[in-house]
């Protein structure tokens, strides 16, 4: 019988790859390609991709890049799972989010979530959601030794979590069987108000609600820490993870300063966090935020037990968008199966058409649907830490924690959490992150697919009930389409005042072959600002002077190859200005602008700012000519 060696010998007959060949055959075909790193390290550095807090996707990641020791599921750092079994028990717990001030309509849909696969509810209550004395109604019918409530009221936190335990007592729930969570957050309020007044006396009511819990609930949480107010903001991941540990060791220290042992306290939080369609980043993000957390739970002196992390993920706004909302469906499903993968322990899908309003019926089911294919059909529960052994993710998540670790130490010694927004660092930092992000956003270097890239201007929009303001004054809510939404706005209000769009006139020269590629990057990039096209094909500055003219358009963009400009550009824009065009522009980057061209439209400029400009330079022009045909009928 044949002794089957220790070790696997995969490709044992093949000789060695070494990085440097990989680096070398990099180099000869960007060499091909007209680029001229210096040597094969070179070529490697020019296919990384720069990420958030000054990270860098590498294109190659081997067993040289090796992070810290991630230990086992469930034992600590925690990094491969708060629990030793993972997700493969039962799969994360799905949690579907409640917003609606109507009572019933928010019992009714409550009873069909907790009948279609969902095990907790996430109720908004106060001025984000559900008025505080309607909790009972809400949870009519609802078994609540069997589903967890998570409550999210704002500063009326300890109202509400008086209603819970009411209904416990009521229904007679047993206080070990009730879970959830009265998600008291008084430095995330502080965070989305700005207020910091009533600070002292909310942190004050949530470590009182945390030593009842403590005492007599052992399975409900009363404090949560919210790190959303700061993704929201437009912060980076790092950002997102380190005022997320600044806020739950402020938690930490009042909690044990009441009395609580650090233990007790740190079984009083839930933290909750953003998960994006950046599925890698996401996965590495829950993954860091545990260790982070063991490390803090370690130097406090806390058992390894009680070090584990608590992990809430909620599918981002940021990501969302209100026009073609239809493509959120697949943005939150990379999100869900990220944050499963990144082993939260409850995961909230935001319905698809949440940047409208509230959700109706068919978008909460497609929302916990998603994550009941991922658990039941795609069996993404069966697998103890799926990244677990990703040269790239370890790595990820090593880089992630040593600059969320970097930016905690800064807001500790800003003076905390509350320090730091009062002060403004956090607020003004997050600023600064957004600002730059929104540069590429702008600049299409990441694009918005529905919104950016591929627009519909002839989708039918979707109308929701708006709403519940929510808390506002303090950090902002941003969105990566809103700059462009804003601009398809404009569209729509000069469609409905006049009953066309504003348009533009492509003057595609030469033959399908050699236009088409640039037709449609400029039909791409002047749709995603609201502005119809028409395109003509010629090689005849009179046919195209005929055709603008008869578009009605005031504004023309050329479209061909670099040859065919050389030959006919000024020709057809002189031919275009003749013919009225007040604005002549061309898609490509040539050498020196043609006569008659005002500008050229390319990959990487910024396309907010060009759209911006035509929609003021054609709407101004309709207004106008809009004056003069009032001036010729009062004539």
């Amino acid at each position: 019988m044949k002794v089957p060696p220790e070790g696997l010998p995969l490709a044992a007959e093949f000789p060695a790859a070494h990085r440097e060949q990989w680096q070398q055959l990099v180099e000869g075909v960007l060499r091909k390609s007209g680029a001229q790193p210096e040597d094969g390290a070179a070529a490697e550095r020019a296919l990384s991709t720069a990420l958030q807090d000054g990270l860098r996707a590498r294109p190659l990641y081997t067993a040289e890049d090796s992070a810290a020791e991630p230990g086992y599921p469930g034992f600590p750092p925690f990094v491969r799972g708060g629990r030793p079994q993972g997700s493969a028990v039962a799969g994360w717990d799905v949690r579907q989010r409640h917003a609606d001030p109507d009572r019933r309509r928010t019992n009714e849909a409550v009873l069909a979530d907790l009948e279609n696969g969902v095990g907790s509810l996430w109720l908004e209550l106060g001025a984000a959601g559900l008025p505080v004395t309607a909790l009972p109604e809400a949870l009519a019918g609802v078994y609540l030794d069997l589903a967890a409530v998570a409550l999210d009221a704002g500063p009326e936190f300890a109202d509400a979590a008086e209603q819970l335990f009411k209904l416990y007592e009521e229904r007679e729930v047993s206080p070990a069987s009730a879970a959830g969570n009265l998600g008291a957050d008084p430095l995330g309020l502080q965070a989305r108000t700005g207020d910091a007044a009533r600070t002292d006396a909310l942190l004050a009511a949530a470590t009182a609600l945390a030593a009842r819990c403590a005492a007599d609930h052992p399975n409900v949480r009363a404090l949560t820490v919210d790190a959303l107010p700061y993704h929201e903001a437009g912060a980076s991941p790092a950002q997102e993870l380190g005022c997320s540990l600044a806020t739950g060791v402020a938690y930490l220290r009042a909690l044990t300063a009441a009395g609580l042992s650090v233990d007790e306290a740190l079984g009083q939080l839930e933290f909750r966090y953003a998960a994006d369609a950046d599925q890698f980043l996401t996965i590495a993000k829950f993954r860091a935020a545990r260790r982070l957390w063991a490390r803090v739970a370690e130097v406090s002196g806390a058992c390894a037990e009680a070090s584990a992390q608590r992990q809430h993920a909620v599918t981002s706004r940021v990501m969302m968008t209100a026009r073609d909302p239809w493509v959120n469906m697949l943005r939150t499903t990379i999100a869900c199966l990220a944050a499963g993968v990144g082993g939260a322990d409850a995961v909230t899908v935001l319905p698809f058409d949440s940047a409208l309003g509230l959700p109706d019926a068919f978008a909460r089911r497609i929302a916990r649907n998603t994550q009941s294919i991922l658990l039941e059909e795609s069996h993404l529960s069966r697998v103890i830490d799926p990244a677990g052994g990703s040269w790239y993710v370890e790595q990820l998540g090593e880089e992630l924690a040593r600059a969320a670790w970097a930016w905690f130490q800064e807001i500790e010694r800003a003076g905390g959490q509350r320090g730091a927004l009062e002060s403004g660092l956090i607020g003004e930092r997050i600023a600064a992150t957004w600002a730059e992000r929104s540069v590429k956003l702008a600049k299409r270097r990441e694009p918005v697919t529905g919104v950016s890239e591929f627009p519909h201007l002839d989708e039918q929009q979707l109308v929701r009930e708006p709403a519940p303001a929510g808390h506002v004054g303090g950090l902002p809510q941003v969105r990566r389409a809103e700059a462009y939404e804003a601009l398809r706005d404009r569209s729509d209000a000069v469609l409905a005042a006049t009953g066309e769009r504003p348009k533009l006139f492509l003057a595609s020269i030469g033959s399908a072959a050699a236009h088409t590629a640039r037709t449609t990057f400029a039909a791409n990039l002047f749709q995603a600002g609201g502005i119809a096209t028409g395109t003509h094909e010629s090689l005849d500055p009179a046919a195209f002077a005929e055709a603008f003219t008869a578009s009605g358009a005031t504004v023309a963009c050329l479209c061909s190859s670099d040859a065919l400009y050389a030959e006919h550009a000024e020709s057809v824009a002189a031919a275009l200005r003749a013919a009225g065009a007040q604005r002549v522009l061309l898609a490509g980057r040539l050498a020196e602008v043609p006569s008659g061209v005002d500008e050229f439209i390319h990959a990487g400029g910024d396309a907010v700012a060009v759209l911006t400009s035509l929609l003021d330079q054609i709407t101004g022009a309709s207004s106008a000519d809009e004056n003069a045909d009032e001036d010729e009928v009062a004539r």
